[in-house]
């Protein structure tokens, strides 16, 4: 009954409202105040302050500098292997696997479309039809900027306007192609293992998606879809990020999604629904070297 009620008010409430109130609160300097907040969220969420550069809580002027704080050094070790992919944020996995033609799965009975996810965009979409996905879920007490994977040059950017859903466990296995009707920010990377896609997505109270190239993203919110295109690799002002680099942010938590073509990687086996991540750790093996170590021997 109290999960009912709990979607329900996720169609009824006024999330763009709510979003912008908690945006412009969250910005604010307010002595005291913000203090109070910070020690109130750290304290009912469990926050591990100990893996936080500054783990002062007392030190930070907005509740946005709080929650966007770096870790300390070396409290994410990144996978050091070429061929192995890192973990692009702390989080959970909510759901990874095949993409079966164009269909993403998720949640028990839900799935959504690759070119629905990708704002329309059929040709990017066959790029990654019959590849993996995989969906981490930020919960509200993890740490909050997203990484690189892996060795990427920066091709496009697609900022995408949509609804502010919650985007908890619940809400995907409730609301229907959730993913791909919530505001979130495409970005496209050339990388040593073929194209690859990883995704931003807005929420309920999300105030603010940046990137460490376009700093932010939205807000503002014109409600029009917004594309950049970047040079290739090699060419004056491309925009290369290395694994483990910091590629982008979000102001109160969300959800970011990758996606690799066909063939090209496979996931690490501990990985399924549920599974806590953290970020650095190895995420996929490139599916040549498996395959070479696999290969019957002669």
């Amino acid at each position: 009954m109290l999960d009912s009620i709990k979607i329900k008010l996720q169609y009824w409430l006024p999330k763009l409202a709510l979003t912008r109130l908690a945006g412009w609160g969250a910005d604010k300097e307010a002595g005291w105040l913000t203090q109070q907040v910070v020690k109130l969220f750290a304290r009912y969420y469990r926050v591990d302050m100990q893996e936080a550069q500054n783990p002062d809580l007392t030190s930070y002027a907005t509740f946005n500098e709080f929650f966007v704080r770096p870790l300390r050094d070396g409290a994410r070790p990144v996978v050091s292997e070429a061929n192995v992919l890192a973990l692009p944020a702390d989080g959970a996995i909510s759901q990874l696997g095949l993409i079966r033609d164009d269909q993403i799965f998720q949640a028990k009975g839900h799935h959504y479309s690759l070119e629905a996810l990708l704002a329309g965009n059929y040709q990017l979409a066959d790029t990654f039809r019959n590849g993996l996905f995989a969906t981490t879920y930020l919960a509200p007490r993890d740490y909050h900027r997203v990484h690189m994977p892996c060795d990427g040059v920066l091709r496009e950017m697609i900022y995408v306007p949509g609804d502010l859903f919650s985007v908890n466990p619940l809400t995907a296995a409730n609301v229907p192609n959730l993913f791909a009707r919530n505001e979130r920010v495409i970005c496209v990377f050339d990388t040593a293992f073929g194209p690859m896609v990883q995704i931003l997505v807005g929420a309920t109270i999300v105030g603010s998606i940046e990137t460490v190239w376009a700093g932010t993203v939205t807000p503002p919110r014109e409600g029009i879809i917004k594309r950049w295109a970047y040079p290739a690799a090699g060419e004056d002002d491309a925009i290369t990020l290395a694994k483990g680099a910091e590629m982008g942010r979000f102001k109160l938590g969300s959800t970011v999604i990758n996606l690799f073509t066909a063939n090209s990687v496979h996931f690490e086996p501990r990985l399924n629904n549920g599974t806590v991540t953290r970020m650095g750790e190895a995420f996929a093996e490139a599916a040549t070297a498996r395959d070479a170590a696999e290969a019957p021997q002669t």
